[in-house]
């Protein structure tokens, strides 16, 4: 047996502290029993093998017994916020979405800009508050806020589905959409699970070169299943990619990456946002104006409809404006998180009638 560590023993203050007594069978359709009392997760693309007293590389999913068991009942993160600064620009512009979070992540990218609540079970660094909630109190906290929107975020959702689900079936009958901002390194079996409660999801769109991704954790064929099964689901979804200087940044990666997103559909709305250094980026330049306008650029030529800049308000002109694909009239005038002007009539352009696609 590996000798405990300092790491050891933070985690297990973390599991006493947050999880004992929280914690809940994982859903069936998301466990698969192996011999000799392990079981194998499918709440994530890593497929972790748990064997008795255990934990997946998420760090929150635990064997006990020959039972997997799933965190629930708490929240690192709860807050009102603006639905674009999730970003989702083609959903409920200008309303409220309730966003909560958990603790802990199946990546480690160093860039991350969530790390406090992502990397707690794995960084001695990082740290993140946790108190008990029940579902209902989430969701009549969204109802108190107005919120049109619930949203599970801040840390990696795929690794508490059981937990965003109950919050969800909560929030839909309170008049709320549902959705997700996550990696999207899922599983078909996760997908399936979450489904039925799901409206919209961001997927974070790391780079579009497998050895990256590896490094990050995580392995991008995943990811691009994950956004062909909801894309043919019939779920919203929206996709952003942190722009990280000599990271992500080569032209021909994002012609490749924008053009994956076409196939998909030229509706899926790109969103390409400004990386502030730190975490264990801290020596990386900031991403500036120009670096946004030459992706939204390659975005464009690629023949997405709707690409938008982020994390750096009023520098990049309209980019951050939606417009109708068929006549350009502004639908949706922005700067930052704020509407300064929205135009949409039942979904539609008013100056040609032209749809928009989203979720008004």
């Amino acid at each position: 047996m590996k000798p405990r560590t300092k790491m050891d023993e933070i985690m297990e203050t973390v599991f006493r502290k947050f999880f004992s007594g929280q914690a809940v069978a994982a859903a069936p359709e998301l466990t698969v029993a192996e011999g000799d009392g392990a079981v194998r997760c499918l709440a994530c693309g890593h497929r972790c093998l748990v064997r008795p007293g255990r934990r997946g590389v998420c760090r929150v999913r635990v064997n006990e017994g020959g039972a997997l068991k799933v965190p629930f009942g708490y929240v690192a993160g709860l807050a009102a916020d603006p639905v674009e600064k999730k970003p989702f620009y083609h959903v409920k512009p200008g309303r409220v979405a309730l966003s909560f979070g958990m603790l802990g992540c199946n990546l480690r990218c160093p860039f991350c800009q969530n790390w406090n609540t992502s990397q707690v079970l794995r960084d001695p660094a990082a740290g993140a508050a946790a108190h008990a909630c029940t579902a209902r109190e989430i969701a009549e906290a969204g109802e108190r806020a107005g919120a049109a929107l619930m949203v599970s975020t801040y840390n990696e959702p795929l690794i508490t589905p059981e937990w965003a689900r109950a919050v969800f079936e909560e929030a839909r009958p309170r008049g709320m959409l549902c959705g997700f901002v996550s990696n999207g390194f899922a599983t078909p079996e996760a997908l399936d699970f979450l489904l039925p409660a799901l409206d919209v999801f961001k997927v974070d769109l790391k780079c579009f070169d497998a050895h990256r991704y590896g490094e990050l954790g995580g392995r991008l064929a995943e990811v691009m299943d994950t956004l062909e099964r909801l894309v043919t689901a019939g779920v919203w979804v929206e996709v952003v990619t942190l722009l990280v200087p000599g990271f992500n940044d080569d032209a021909e990666e994002l012609r490749r990456l924008a053009a994956f997103l076409h196939g998909l559909s030229p509706d899926i709305p790109w969103h390409v946002t400004a990386f502030t250094p730190q975490y264990r980026k801290k020596g990386t330049r900031p991403t500036t104006a120009d670096d946004l306008t030459r992706a939204w650029d390659i975005g464009k030529a690629a023949g997405l409809r709707h690409v938008y800049t982020g994390n750096l308000p009023r520098q990049t002109g309209s980019r951050e404006n939606t417009f109708c694909a068929e006549c350009g009239a502004a639908l949706v005038e922005r700067s930052g998180f704020q509407v300064r002007a929205l135009r949409l009539s039942g979904g539609k352009c008013p100056e040609c009638g032209a749809a928009a696609p989203g979720r008004w």
